[in-house]
């Protein structure tokens, strides 16, 4: 039996599903509250909960061989970051402790290169590149770092832990959507005008979910794997996403101080309204550098596949058409 954290998210939805095409028994921790949308017509059993609360782990754990913790919040502008952490590193703290009471065979804990350090030529980082405090930009990095920490430190402890950070996964059922998500419907929506000079590494989101059963399989315990493919700067997929739209792409790249200034205006009108910020603050500030990763280690150790990185674009475009989050 496989547990599943955050099973009704964009990256636990193609875990869940890469398990079942294996023929795994698959069990998804599940919030009362959740959209379960990702997890309907699926051969899995429910088990409500959430990882905040170490009462609904014990069960969940039962007969538990394998536990993928891809559970997190991951949310760039938020208001009052506590609930971020409870979820994120409290909520980490928990599924190890569960599972090594349960005594489970191995932990997968989905991170994310945002706990990664950056290179200070702007090359390609590595899962070995040193982190410094001014990289962690944002509640979110920083949750995720100090997630990463806690399952560093259960590793030591005997907990058999192995760590995927994941870079920017692309794709189908991308149900929130995720900031990279939400730029793609933007831009779908025709509100791209213009661009910034920054870039990304992209990922199909089903390599990803495979990535984590390879880690699993393969991979060394207390070891970190970028999940990672196509470095890629925000024009070229723009440029991307437009020969698979036929949309324009926007040719006005605008200077650093312009999105930053739009989005503290963006944050103050938030602070008043209580409503989300259409310009995260704190993706404008990481917009600065381009974050791009070096997955060799995931590719030479577990085997980890670098699908088309324009395929996963096209079927997000398509499930983001079908699912009415664009117009055309």
């Amino acid at each position: 039996m496989d547990l599943v954290t955050g099973g009704t998210g964009f990256i636990g939805a193609h875990v869940v599903r890469a398990l079942l095409a294996k023929r795994r028994s698959v069990r998804c921790l599940v919030r009362s509250e959740s959209r379960r949308s990702n997890l309907e017509g699926l051969n899995v059993e429910i088990v409500v909960g959430d990882v905040t609360d170490p009462a609904s782990l014990a069960p969940a754990m039962t007969g538990v061989q394998t536990v993928f913790h891809c559970a997190a919040d991951y949310r760039l502008s938020v208001p009052d970051p506590r609930p971020l952490f409870e979820c994120n590193v409290v909520g980490t703290e928990n599924v190890m402790r569960a599972a090594s009471q349960a005594r489970v065979e191995k932990v997968v804990h989905t991170s994310s290169v945002g706990a990664l350090g950056r290179t200070a030529d702007g090359s390609p980082a590595t899962e070995d590149t040193p982190v410094a405090p001014s990289s962690l930009i944002g509640p979110y990095k920083r949750s995720k770092y100090e997630a990463e920490r806690v399952a560093e430190q259960w590793s030591e402890r005997g907990l058999p832990v192995v760590i995927v950070n994941p870079s920017t996964p692309v794709g189908e059922l991308d149900v929130k959507p995720t900031p990279t998500g939400q730029m793609i419907v933007d831009f779908l929506n025709r509100r791209m005008p213009a661009y910034v000079d920054t870039g990304l590494n992209l990922i199909d989101v089903r390599d990803v979910a495979e990535g984590h059963i390879l880690a699993a399989e393969r991979g060394r315990v207390g070891q970190k794997y970028i999940l990672g493919n196509r470095n890629m700067t925000l024009k070229e997929i723009l440029d991307a996403l437009s020969r698979l739209t036929g949309i324009p792409s926007p040719r006005i790249q605008l200077p650093y101080w312009i999105p930053l200034a739009a989005a503290a205006v963006d944050a103050a009108k938030s602070r008043i309204t209580g409503r989300a910020p259409r310009i995260p603050l704190e993706g404008v500030r990481m917009s600065r550098y381009r974050m791009f990763f070096d997955p060799s280690r995931a590719v030479r150790e577990l085997g980890l596949a670098e699908s088309p990185v324009d395929e996963a674009l096209a079927r997000a475009v398509a499930w983001f058409r079908e699912n009415r989050y664009a117009r055309g």
